[in-house]
């Protein structure tokens, strides 16, 4: 498997399935581990980053997952590629800035993933289309469980799983769900969202996590708390207030379609449109066109447009992508040139679409 040959497709996580997939998009759960013959991150030496990095990518080359894991050395690669992995969700942005020995394990469906001396001597996450937390859980604790008998993890009898940072100590778990909230947002009630859920220890975040902003309604919803909590009290504290936040997105969208059904379907029109014939186009108009073209198939407003098609595009046309599907770097005026013409390309394989005539 070559990060080329990615380039034509997204994760298995962007197939639009799952349970309530018309608005959540994912499901992930990370985890954060250190091993006890190391110093953190911060202190290591190079030598000793080096001597790490080759340990855990033996033993995690050696686990007995579902499907072959691919290692890739963060420190050979050029900034395109890293940039690649950032893009898919695989890597983290500090990752790929780091510096020194470093690496990313991976399956071909890219659910599972294990970062190497990032903040952490190990990131693991799993990563799930739809709101599939359970099955998420399961698959990652068994990863974890089988490197857990090969590494001697830090771990404190009182305080638990040691980490870089003090906000992951106990469990190390980050759980985290993306949504996809047009409506909230544009009726204006996303900051009541945000509130309500900050009151249960969860925080908004936008679409590429920690320190990013929002772009085309994707956000992210996580855990705040590790340190005194069980794994599954914080599994269970994010399975019970997602639900009311898809509530609320399908009762604002109903909402939407009531008093203004028109200007809705004449947005999501004009956001197809857009989409099926534009020549040059940026990154985040392509993010919002594509959101609310999402929010058009699961209205039933375009009947034939592929969910997946659409949601393979909300990563197919960001920048790292076009890139490696040219083959070269490319500026940015050219990229939007080159988006522009994946998407008439991609969204050309759909049947033709009949607007549904009202009802006389």
């Amino acid at each position: 498997m070559q990060i080329s040959k990615l380039a034509t497709r997204a994760g298995e996580w962007l197939k639009g399935e799952g349970r309530d997939a018309d608005i959540v998009v994912s499901s992930r759960i990370r985890l954060a581990r250190n091993i006890t013959d190391f110093p953190f991150m911060s202190k290591v030496s190079p030598g000793q980053r080096g001597e790490l990095e080759q340990l855990l990518r033996g033993k995690i080359l050696s686990i007995d997952v579902p499907r072959e894991l691919l290692y890739l050395g963060l420190a050979e690669l050029p900034g395109v590629d890293r940039l690649f992995l950032v893009e898919r969700h695989l890597i983290s942005r500090e990752h790929a800035s780091g510096e020194g020995e470093r690496g990313v394990a991976f399956d071909e469906a890219e659910s599972l993933s294990i970062m190497t001396n990032e903040e952490d001597h190990l990131r693991m996450q799993s990563i799930r289309s739809g709101f599939e937390l359970e099955q998420t859980w399961q698959a990652l604790d068994h990863v974890d469980t089988m490197l857990e008998k090969e590494l001697n993890y830090a771990f404190h009898s009182r305080f638990g799983y040691l980490t870089a940072c003090p906000t992951n100590v106990g469990t190390g778990m980050r759980v985290s769900v993306m949504l996809h909230l047009p409506a909230l947002v544009s009726t204006r009630h996303l900051d009541k969202v945000v509130n309500a859920v900050a009151k249960i220890n969860l925080v908004v975040r936008g679409l590429y996590g920690e320190g990013t902003e929002a772009s085309g309604d994707f956000y992210q919803i996580s855990n705040q708390v590790t340190l005194g909590k069980a794994e599954t009290d914080i599994i269970d504290s994010v399975l019970n207030a997602i639900p009311r936040v898809i509530t609320y997105e399908r009762k604002a969208r109903e909402t939407l379609m009531a008093e203004n059904r028109k200007q809705i379907e004449d947005r999501v029109w004009r956001a197809y449109g857009i989409l099926k014939v534009a020549r040059s186009i940026s990154s985040e108009e392509t993010l919002h066109l594509i959101s609310q073209v999402r929010m058009g198939v699961h209205l039933g407003i375009l009947k034939n447009v592929d969910l997946k098609t659409v949601n393979e595009l909300f990563v197919l046309t960001l920048p790292a992508h076009l890139q490696k599907l040219a083959g070269r770097e490319i500026e940015p005026e050219e990229r939007n040139v080159e988006r522009a013409d994946f998407v008439r390309r991609k969204l050309a394989g759909s049947q033709d679409l009949q607007e549904e005539k009202p009802d006389v």
